[in-house]
Formats: structure tokens, C-alpha cells, sequence
């Protein structure tokens, strides 16, 4: 087992790689350094003199990608690919445009992130396991009919829909929590009540579709038979083995999803006011702060290859044949 890890630790560098490179290209070769000047400054204060101010005050001012005026080993690492995207792989992140520095918005709008991801994962997975294992224990009857019927209705509709909808129903007429927000202590629950709610409800069709799908198909294959001719009931059949033998398909998506928790949602905390990374990653959207947007996207993409990886590990856990394999 202990090989199989590293193996998938060895496949995921060359991707993490890969994904670096790219993000380089996109902001300092695509997207040159002069570029995000001129976007930053606006058409009116746009001078040579003030381009070559920014890009200085930034670091931007270097060559790409060798520096032919520097001596030794500064001719690579006096260069914007070293300081700005290889420096990413130490986690050194460096500072967002109003000075900020970035690794330590990262760790404070963290807890904010997971306060309102881990809820919202745990009570959402409780949630569409057991509506999917009650579509299938009364699979082809009127309540697997409506329970569908409602899975389409609930992915038909936009996500902003619940959450507009949940402010102006809980919050606007009902008065029992706020808006919008976020508090420490006793108050946390009060801000967070409404966002978990909506997070559950919003994913709920798709989720809960999905899970039925999965045990359908589980639920026509030959062990299932057999545990029905021993004399099992369809409650212990479909609780005991239908459920355990679906765990692969359940882990492919639930595995990988646990560590983007960090990231938080983007459009959640924006429009409830939650101070976490997805907010503070819109907000470096709408202000072109390509530095806060390239360190989120590389987060992002080390997070999700670790999700691949615990996916993987997961995968020997509940099926002996990956570890024969």
C-alpha cells in the first residue's frame, strides 16, 4: 500500500507542474506585467513613468525568465518566474496590491471558509445518502416518482434563487437571523444557519439523483440477488451490502471535495458577507489583484491534487482489489 501512495504522489508533481507553468504563462506572458499596469491605473494615469512605478513597487520589473545583468546563480532567481511562480511551491505567496500580505489572509479567512464548508459537507452528505437510499428502497413506487420529480426541480434552479430567496424569506420577513455577516463566539451560529441551510438545500437534487443512480445500479447486480435468496430483507440488503458496495462511486466524489473545504464558496460568502477565502478570492477578481487570484489559483489546484490523492487512498480502504493491484 505504502507503494501505491507514493505512486500516486510521483504521478501528481509532474501535474502540479504543469499546472504552474500554465498559470505563469497566463498572468506574465499573455497577460504581460505592462498589462495588468495599464488595468490597474486606469486610462487616465496611464504613463510610462507610472507603468515602470507599479511594476517596481511589485516586483514585476525583472526579466521573465533570465537575468542576463546578474551574476551567478541571480541570473534565475532574480527573474519573475523564480520569485513569483517558483516561490509558489514554498507556499510564499508574497504580498496582494494593497500591501497585505497574502499567506496570512489566506490563514485567517480560513477558519470562516470552514465554518461554513464543513457544515454544510457533513449535514449535506447525511442528507442525500438518505434520500437517495429511500428512493431506492421504494424504487418504482410514488415516492421514487416524486422523490425524482423533486431532484429535477431543485437542479433546475439557480443557486442564487435559494440564496436571494432565503434572505428575503428568513431574514427580511421572518427576522430570525441576520442577513448577512459573520460574528465569533455564540454569534457564529446565528450567521451561519441560513448559508448551511441553503448550501444543503441548493446541492440537494443533483446530489441526492446522483446517489440513487448509484445505488440502482448496485441494486441490480448478482450479490444482491443472492442476499435476497438467503432470506435477507430489502432494508438490511440495501443498508448493509447495497450501501458498502457503493462506497467507490460515493468516495470518487466526496473524497476529493474535503480539502477544497478550505477554499470555501465563492458565491455563498460573497453575498452573505462570510470573510472567507472564497470572498477574499471574489474580491481580488473585481480589483485585478492578479497576485491574490494566481496565489488562490495555485492553492486550488495543489488542494484538489490532494483530494486525488486521498481519493486514491480511500479507495484501498474499501476495496481489496486496488490494494492486489
Amino acid at each position: 500500500m505504502l507503494n501505491y501512495i507514493i505512486r500516486r504522489v510521483l504521478y501528481a508533481i509532474p501535474i502540479l507542474i504543469g499546472v504552474n507553468l500554465l498559470t505563469f504563462v497566463l498572468f506574465f506572458v499573455v497577460n504581460t506585467p505592462d498589462d495588468m499596469a495599464r488595468m490597474q491605473l486606469g486610462i487616465k494615469r496611464v504613463t510610462p513613468e507610472a507603468i515602470a512605478k507599479w511594476k517596481a513597487e511589485r516586483g514585476y520589473d525583472r526579466p521573465l525568465l533570465y537575468s542576463a545583468q546578474a551574476s551567478g546563480a541571480a541570473k534565475v532567481t532574480d527573474t519573475i518566474f523564480f520569485q513569483k511562480s517558483v516561490a509558489l511551491f514554498a507556499f510564499r505567496f508574497g504580498r496582494a496590491d494593497d500591501g497585505r500580505d497574502i499567506a496570512h489572509e489566506i490563514t485567517t479567512r480560513m477558519g470562516p471558509s470552514l465554518a461554513i464548508a464543513v457544515p454544510v459537507f457533513i449535514l449535506g452528505l447525511f442528507v442525500y445518502l438518505n434520500l437517495a437510499l429511500l428512493m431506492a428502497f421504494f424504487r418504482a413506487t410514488y415516492v421514487d416518482f416524486w422523490g425524482v420529480v423533486t431532484c429535477v426541480v431543485l437542479m433546475s434552479i439557480s443557486s442564487l434563487f435559494y440564496i436571494i430567496g432565503g434572505q428575503f424569506l428568513v431574514s427580511k420577513l421572518w427576522h430570525l437571523v441576520p442577513i448577512s455577516g459573520y460574528g465569533g463566539g455564540i454569534d457564529t451560529f446565528k450567521f451561519l444557519a441560513l448559508p448551511v441551510v441553503v448550501g444543503v438545500v441548493s446541492a440537494a437534487g443533483a446530489n441526492a439523483r446522483w446517489y440513487r443512480t448509484i445505488f440502482l445500479e448496485e441494486i441490480g447486480k448478482d450479490y444482491v440477488r443472492t442476499a435476497r435468496a438467503k432470506g435477507l430483507s430489502e432494508a438490511r440488503v440495501l443498508f448493509r451490502h447495497v450501501l458498502q458496495n457503493a462506497m467507490i462511486p460515493i468516495l470518487t466524489g466526496v473524497v476529493v471535495v474535503i480539502p477544497l473545504l478550505f477554499l470555501g464558496g465563492l458565491i455563498t460568502e460573497s453575498f452573505f458577507g462570510i470573510p472567507g477565502l472564497g470572498s477574499y478570492t471574489i474580491d481580488a477578481i473585481n480589483s485585478q489583484d492578479f497576485a491574490v487570484v494566481r496565489s488562490m489559483v495555485f492553492l486550488g489546484s495543489v488542494l484538489y491534487i490532494v483530494g486525488l490523492i486521498l481519493t486514491d487512498i480511500s479507495y484501498t480502504l474499501v476495496d481489496p482489489r486496488v490494494r492486489l493491484e
